[in-house]
């Protein structure tokens, strides 16, 4: 298929309004059908460009070796070079480190690494800072064009972000390839108020709560009314829209005030909420508050019990509008509060996969039929009860790629495996099961003892690499920022729970043992002469 020519129209995004490039982003959104029913066909020209930008809410600024590291948590994707004609174009804010990119083209099965490495694009803006991404490319239109002339049949490329805002937008424009992520103008459905809105349209079980708030005074009252409801409840999360991963969450203890409908109630409801526990170390008080005039943001009773549990459910719509369960994951949650993601274990407790399946099914409906397209999770809380019985509250909604997508499409992509919503099973072709232990926050400052060239001799000698032959082991992520941060991810895989624990945490020990023994190396002093 010969490459369409460039329009003729030669306006910039400067010369069009909101209005106009949204006409113009339908039109592109409008290719992205034909471009995905020719994905694996082993056609000529496919191409797939990767824009990881963590483009959200900034709760809180990452460094610049943060933000590459996150940028860098998506190079699973290289792992699609197993079509030996597609083309992968990944950009990124720095140089990827050439024995990252050798790493993950080591695992690729069947594959001649030399092969996919020619047929991979690394594209780097050159800028450290932790601007996100995608401001960085529309501050440098030479090289968006740079990065389009590497497309070689638009007609068979799509653009792959990591979330989608007018920004991934404005990029998809200038690159002229539809993107495969929910339209911007859909952005609403997946903060917490809109997520809220959608639960009790659709009927799907949530914590009691409020939503739309923008003062302190909005989330007081709210508290009081509820109080009015429930005078049982003891303790409420305030939650700004846009907060990630927990950190614009907040804890407001309830224990000790008057009685619901009394004269002081709202004062001492007031204090309380003065006095509220942030989830992100550092937060001000004033800039919290702040943000929710800004942002806006809910209040919700903290769902408790003798048993919690803190799953999740990853769907995905494709261009023809089916929805697809891809999976279910146990969060493993920490931080001040709990409220802070860690990572996952995948798949979830048979005991409520089912459950919580249902009803993301009905929030996946939901949103098929408001437009919404590619990868999305919604967030529950479990509650079992004395009889051992489970009851699912949706939570929230991303709509984006986030901290699940990663662990189980290296699963997928290694093993062509499936997640069988019927039994909750994830099986390879062959029939075996596999199950993941996950983590962005392998966190200690022992690690920084370590470099990458460490990290890779480590793996090598105590086989912690991903065996092809066992379809088991540890695949690691985020490794750019090890010896700055002390931070790594990795994805540990097994064909048990327990295996693939019994992975996850002798990974663990190695790495934080070999840093420790790295630290405790003194210098030495070179004799003279």
């Amino acid at each position: 298929m010969t490459a369409p020519a460039w329009p003729r129209d030669r306006r910039t995004l400067a010369d069009l309004d909101e209005e106009q490039r949204y006409a113009r982003f339908d039109e592109l959104q409008a290719g992205l059908a034909g471009a995905w029913d020719v994905m694996r066909l082993n056609l000529p020209d496919e191409s797939v460009v990767v824009v990881p930008s963590v483009t959200l809410d900034r709760v809180t600024e990452r460094s610049g070796s943060m933000t590459q590291a996150y940028e860098e948590r998506y190079l699973f994707m290289l792992l699609l070079l197993r079509q030996p004609r597609l083309r992968l174009i990944y950009v990124t804010s720095m140089p990827i480190q050439p024995a990252i990119v050798e790493y993950y083209l080591a695992l690729l099965p069947g594959v001649i690494p030399s092969h996919a490495r020619a047929r991979l694009s690394l594209v780097s803006v050159g800028d450290s800072s932790p601007q996100p991404l995608s401001e960085k490319l529309l501050d440098r239109p030479r090289l968006l064009r740079r990065i389009a002339s590497l497309i070689p049949d638009r007609s068979r490329s799509h653009m792959v972000p990591y979330t989608t805002t007018p920004l991934e937008r404005d990029i998809a424009l200038s690159l002229g390839i539809p993107m495969y992520g929910a339209d911007p103008r859909l952005f609403g459905w997946g903060t917490k108020t809109g997520c809220r809105r959608l639960f009790a349209e659709e009927e799907v079980r949530h914590p009691l709560g409020a939503e739309d708030l923008h003062s302190l005074a909005d989330v007081r009252d709210a508290v009081v009314s509820m109080r009015a409801r429930r005078p049982s409840i003891s303790t409420v999360i305030v939650k700004l829209n846009e907060g990630v991963s927990g950190g614009g969450n907040a804890l407001v203890d309830l224990t000790g005030l008057p009685e619901p409908g009394s004269a002081d109630e709202p004062e001492q409801v007031t204090d309380r909420l003065r006095s509220m526990r942030f989830e992100l170390a550092g937060m001000p008080f004033d800039g919290y508050v702040a943000k929710l005039a800004e942002r806006g943001g809910i209040v919700e009773e903290l769902i408790s019990g003798t048993e919690l549990r803190s799953p999740s459910v990853q769907l995905r719509i494709l261009p023809s509008g089916e929805v697809e369960l891809l999976s279910t994951h146990d969060q493993l949650l920490g931080g001040p509060s709990g409220q802070s993601y860690l990572g996952a274990k995948f798949p979830a407790d048979i005991a409520y996969a089912r459950a919580i399946s249902a009803e993301a099914a009905k929030v996946g409906a939901r949103l098929a039929r408001e437009g919404v397209l590619g990868r999305f999770a919604i967030d529950f809380v479990t509650v079992r009860d004395r009889s051992g019985d489970w009851t699912p509250y949706a939570i929230e909604i991303n709509l984006r790629r986030g901290g699940t997508t990663h662990p189980f499409l290296t699963l997928q992509f290694l093993t062509d495996g499936r997640y069988e919503a019927d039994t909750g099973l994830f099986r390879t072709p062959h029939g075996s099961e596999k199950h993941l232990v996950a983590t962005d926050h392998l966190d200690s400052p022992t690690l920084r003892g370590l470099t990458l060239d460490d990290l890779f001799d480590i793996v090598a000698r105590h086989g912690l690499h991903f065996d092809q032959a066992r379809q088991a082991g540890v695949v690691f992520h985020m490794m750019s920022c090890l010896t700055e941060s002390g931070l790594i991810g990795m994805t540990a895989i097994g064909d048990t729970p327990e295996q693939a624990e019994r992975i996850y945490r002798t990974a663990e020990n190695v790495l934080l043992d070999e840093a420790g023994a790295a630290l405790a190396d003194a210098p030495t002093v070179t004799p003279l002469g």
